[in-house]
């Protein structure tokens, strides 16, 4: 028979049994089958399924259709509890990856890849919901921190394991895919299997919600979901397109990214806590503009890989202060909307991750430039968005524009 402990009966728990530690334990099994994939996308793709520009857009296009169904997670939790529900898309996520290489056609690669979304998508709606409700509002911004710090450490152990032996055992695309995915699968049913269930503070509403006062959060979302597609699908296209970068030199651009995420999370979780999410925010859409426009030099200067190279870890580390827009909307919640507006606000920011990489893939092949000119305009968007935070945000005062808010 399963236990069911609120958060408080869990503390009595040894620490490896407690709910951040299972959220640390689900954020380091993803990587393994996520990260595998991505390191491998880009080469596979032009190597073994000779893609193109437009290609590789419809891919990441099809990709990101479980994100903007993310809304179908309320369904399954009239039936299943989030935590069960995280660790079984892990499972699904870790076995599509696995089988990526068995299917190296255009659409096998789009079955694999849109069920491989499918684990991944749900996965993180339901992770950020729990991490919402069971890590506590003065301690979220460090501890998330240190939970992106453990999916970096796994990110990282993919990449120094493919930059020291792609070449030198001369690994094949089936056996790493095969590994990365079986490993995450594992730490899925050690997820599933090892830990009691919680119970959270609050029950959560099982039904679509859509406020008005969270207004602000949903087109943070929105304009994130487009942002990332620039560095996910056309950033790493353009290592490979225009500059020939191997496998294993594309995944030791990975590993310095999150060897620097390791680092570096954890203090943007301090910062968030000091300085609030609107400054966080700030820096972040502030950077990225600078970072799109250096982009767009590339292909008007001529400027050579170590330049490209060095955007793209520049790029990647400002991902490390995009939780300060989870932390926003938990200080603004009711906290029995955490789970379904989590579920509302991954399909929002899907929209433009559905619509823009197959938009953008022919963009590309008229001009790359055009399409990071783009790109810094997404940023500019969110910057005046991110302006409307107030610096203490709470339910009543959720922007600048609410009454008393600062």
């Amino acid at each position: 028979m399963r236990h069911f402990l609120s958060l408080k009966e869990a503390q009595n728990l040894p620490a490896w049994r407690r709910p951040v530690a299972l959220l640390v334990l689900m954020a380091a099994g993803l990587p393994f089958a996520h990260s595998t994939w991505m390191a491998l996308l880009n080469n596979f793709v032009i190597e073994v399924a000779d893609f193109d520009g437009a290609d590789i857009g419809w891919l990441q296009s099809v990709r990101e259709i479980p994100g903007l169904a993310a809304i179908g997670v309320m369904g399954l939790l009239v039936f299943i509890r989030e935590q069960r529900l995280g660790a079984l898309m892990l499972m699904v996520s870790g076995l599509a990856t696995a089988v990526t290489a068995w299917f190296p056609s255009f659409e096998g690669l789009l079955t694999t890849t849109i069920l491989s979304s499918l684990g991944f998508h749900y996965y993180e709606t339901v992770n950020q919901s729990l991490q919402l409700q069971w890590i506590d509002k003065a301690k979220a911004p460090r501890t998330i921190g240190w939970i992106v710090a453990a999916g970096s450490a796994s990110s990282l152990i993919v990449y120094v394991l493919l930059v020291v032996f792609w070449k030198t055992l001369g690994l094949s695309f089936n056996f790493v895919y095969m590994t990365g995915g079986m490993t995450a699968f594992i730490l899925a049913v050690i997820g599933f299997l090892a830990y009691p269930q919680f119970k959270s503070h609050t029950m959560q509403h099982t039904r679509l919600i859509l406020r008005r006062r969270y207004w602000l959060y949903y087109a943070l979302q929105f304009m994130a979901g487009a942002r990332r597609q620039i560095f996910i699908v056309f950033a790493a296209f353009m290592m490979v397109e225009r500059f020939g970068f191997t496998v294993d030199e594309v995944t030791a651009l990975f590993l310095i990214n999150f060897t620097a995420n390791m680092v570096f999370a954890p203090l943007m979780g301090g910062f968030v806590q000091r300085f609030g999410e609107r400054r966080a925010l700030l820096v972040e859409y502030g950077g990225l503009m600078l970072v799109f426009l250096a982009y767009g030099g590339i292909y008007l200067f001529g400027w050579g890989a170590m330049i490209a190279a060095g955007l793209y870890i520049i790029d990647h580390l400002f991902f490390a202060l995009a939780f300060a827009r989870k932390t926003y909307f938990q200080k603004i919640a009711d906290p029995a909307d955490i789970a379904p507006t989590a579920a509302v606000a991954f399909s929002i920011n899907h929209i433009a991750a559905v619509v823009l990489p197959a938009l953008l893939g022919y963009m590309w092949l008229w001009s790359p430039l055009a399409v990071f000119i783009t790109a810094v305009g997404m940023a500019a968007v969110s910057l005046s968005l991110s302006l409307m935070i107030p610096r203490h945000p709470a339910p009543g005062r959720e922007t600048i524009f609410a009454k008393g808010a600062v």
